[in-house]
Parts: C-alpha cells; sequence; structure tokens
C-alpha cells in the first residue's frame, strides 16, 4: 500500500534533480542519497527512485554524445585556415565577420537542440513529480535502465 509519506518521498526524489542548480552533481546525489535512505521502505519509492536515477544517467550519456559529435566541428573551425608552416601569431590577426560558415549553422543547431532537450527535460521531470505526488507509477521515455 502506498501512504502519503511513500508518494512525497517519491516525488521528492523526482524534485530533488533540480539541486543540480546549487549543488554539483546534484542531480545524481539528491535522488541517490534519498533512493538509497528509503528504498527498502516502499516498493513505490524504490520504483520512483530508479527512474530518476536511471533518467539522470541516460541525460549525461545522452549529453556527452551529442558533445562529442559537436567537438570535430568546434576543432574545424578553430584550425580552418591556420598556417603551421608560416605562423605569425597575433602579427596578421584579423576577424572575418564576412559571410558565416556552415559550421556556424550545424553547431547552432546543435545547441538549439541542446536547449530544446533541457526544457524537454524539466517537463519530464515536473511530470514525474506529478505522477509520484497521485500514485501512479511513471517512465521516463528513452531511458536506459541501468539500476532494474
Amino acid at each position: 500500500m502506498t501512504t502519503e509519506h511513500h508518494k512525497n518521498i517519491a516525488t521528492f526524489i523526482h524534485l530533488s534533480t533540480f539541486s543540480r542548480f546549487l549543488i554539483p552533481f546534484g542531480n545524481f546525489l539528491g535522488p541517490i542519497i534519498l533512493w538509497i535512505a528509503n528504498k527498502d521502505k516502499s516498493e513505490f519509492v524504490d520504483k520512483h527512485g530508479k527512474q530518476a536515477i536511471n533518467f539522470q544517467i541516460s541525460i549525461l550519456l545522452y549529453a556527452l554524445i551529442i558533445g562529442t559529435i559537436s567537438i570535430p566541428f568546434f576543432i574545424f573551425k578553430v584550425f580552418n585556415g591556420i598556417d603551421f608552416i608560416n605562423f605569425n601569431g597575433f602579427y596578421d590577426f584579423h576577424i572575418n565577420i564576412g559571410r558565416p560558415s556552415p559550421l556556424l549553422y550545424i553547431t547552432g543547431g546543435i545547441g538549439v537542440l541542446a536547449f530544446l532537450g533541457f526544457l524537454i527535460e524539466l517537463a519530464l521531470i515536473v511530470r514525474a513529480s506529478l505522477s509520484a505526488r497521485d500514485g501512479k507509477d511513471y517512465q521516463y521515455p528513452l531511458t536506459i535502465n541501468f539500476l532494474k
């Protein structure tokens, strides 16, 4: 049986991921601490704790993949046009603000996707918190189940 106390704990497990705005790695530490302290008290809390932690790990993995994909675009842009044999340093430094590079559009597109992903993540966390408050199970989409 799911009590109000268990619903509140499950809700706070999801909401504790917002502690990342105050504490480094708070999105991992908050849910892990609350889950470990309460996982044996209720199966409901255990399920929600695992879901919150799995979602945060999945988001980290997806962010690392997107970052890894975008690194070559930065490298190509930075090293484009540098002559390593005849390097003049800052003596002949100039900024070309003519036509934008296609890499700017690709990098900007990846940035927009990352921002949209961040907004979707926030909305999913709020939705999971509301489901926990109502005593319902919630399955985050696109989550890899590291903890089963």
